[in-house]
């Protein structure tokens, strides 16, 4: 049995009812099977994949908080700190009930080369909880996050472990947290990114993960001979990262034609209004319906009534920018045989191993989210950055700086695809490079 398939066998039965975990590293291995049993040897003796599979730490703890209604409620928190071969530990908090410990792990194992492909000075990490916000007063939240950050701060640090916003971890979460860091440490540091502006965050954070993916998909088409404008978009989701990528998209001449939520989704044939979006789901924290109901191009699809999803329609480009797994082996068919020609990642594996080997097939071009979602954490890591020099820079020079990390993550990928001769395919290309310079880094520190 060849090193790969030890580890991967190793990595089910050593962490059982971790679907998304064990997909993660499947998927990461696979790609890189070239690379490793050419260093197999190496590799093996140092035991290199049995350490970058399994977490430095994994930290589980309860959260206990008091509801408007008085009544004592407990949610469980994590922070898994995968990877610090190549700077501190850095990755988002995500607050959803889906939250499990396999489900950090994977984002955690994703971040690693996602955060090394950056070319940053950062590792990877991820945490959050079970816990909801959507429905809780605004008393509330700041109840759960003051009682998990009571926790969390004995592990994180300016220099040891850098958490961000995710889904469900916004601002409002940002600014609790880092109250009560605050509060209980004395420390005024760069401790957590997605900061206010008016606390040493960084302008053009919020548009970053969706900005940064629309940089990266231009620059993927150019290379390939085409052009971003006038072509007709899907993205799915219609949080941070969908509503600025919605954005970028139309500024680069291009028309997004659909948004998404838990509950439903938009066609609007006349393209979608950004104004009008932001409006619903972050000023009034509303359901599509609204947006629907306040446009006349606008079709609301109930996913639940009609059994159908954005990944119907015909367009150009698709953006999955919800959730993981959300983009099936059937999605993947439909949007094929409406011509799709490009595929890039702007949440955390939204596409199924099945769904990305069957696009990758008929040769659409596909970028994963650990190179075409890199954009937030890089923007992160500029917000660090700049604490540590009590600096704030402009919103041009962060953007322009973003924009040249993003044409970079994608000539780095494609030049790795090329090098062990796997031409266009970019999955792997991702998965190299950001290995490639990990493994370098654990390799140089010793056992550890």
């Amino acid at each position: 049995m060849s090193y790969v398939d030890e580890i991967m066998n190793m990595v089910v039965e050593k962490n059982p009812a971790q679907p998304e975990f064990h997909q993660a590293v499947k998927e990461v291995l696979e790609s890189l099977r070239v690379v490793i049993e050419a260093n197999e040897e190496a590799y093996k003796k140092d035991a290199l994949l049995e350490r970058l599979v399994n977490p430095e730490r994994q930290i589980m703890f309860r959260v206990p908080w008091v509801d408007d209604k008085g009544q004592v409620q407990v949610n469980t928190g994590y922070r898994v700190q995968f990877n610090s071969a190549i700077g501190p530990y850095k990755g988002g908090l995500r607050l959803h009930p889906s939250v499990n410990i396999g489900i950090i792990k994977f984002l955690g194992f994703e971040q690693i080369f996602k955060n090394s492909l950056t070319g940053l000075p950062i590792g990877g990490g991820k945490g959050g909880s079970d816990f909801d916000p959507k429905g809780k007063s605004d008393r509330e939240v700041m109840a759960f996050c003051q009682s998990f950050m009571t926790e969390l701060y004995k592990y994180i640090g300016a220099d040891t472990d850098v958490p961000a916003g995710d889904i469900g971890t916004g601002a409002r979460e940002i600014g609790y947290m880092f109250g009560q860091y605050k509060r209980i440490k004395g420390l005024y540091e760069g401790v957590l990114t997605g900061k206010g502006l008016s606390y040493g965050g960084s302008l053009a954070r919020t548009e970053a993960t969706g900005y940064g993916l629309l940089y990266l998909t231009e620059e993927m088409l150019k290379s390939n001979g085409k052009d971003i404008a006038g072509k007709t978009v899907a993205i799915s989701g219609s949080g941070n990262v969908a509503i600025y990528a919605c954005q970028k998209a139309q500024q680069l001449g291009a028309k997004v034609v659909t948004v998404s939520d838990s509950t439903g989704w938009i066609y609007d044939s006349e393209g979608i209004d950004v104004a009008l979006l932001k409006e619903v789901k972050e000023v009034k924290r509303a359901r599509l319906t609204e947006y629907a109901a306040a446009r006349k191009s606008a079709q609301y699809h109930d996913k639940k009534a009609e059994g159908t999803n954005q990944w119907s329609v015909k367009v150009d480009v698709a953006l999955p920018c919800a959730t993981q797994n959300e983009l099936n082996i059937d999605d993947a068919k439909a949007l094929v045989a409406n011509g799709v020609i490009a595929v890039c990642e702007g949440a955390n594996m939204p596409t199924t191993l099945e769904a990305t080997q069957y696009l990758q097939a008929n040769n659409v071009l596909f970028v994963p989210g650990k190179a075409s979602n890199a954009g937030g954490v890089a923007t992160s890591a500029l917000e660090m950055s700049q604490n540590s020099e009590r600096l704030s820079w402009t919103f041009e020079e962060v953007d322009a700086k973003l924009q040249g990390i993003m044409v970079n993550i994608f000539h780095n990928l494609d030049d790795a695809a090329k090098k062990y001769g796997m031409d266009g395919n970019y999955v792997a290309g991702a998965n190299i490079a950001g290995f490639l310079k990990v493994a370098e880094a654990m390799t140089a520190q010793g056992i550890v």
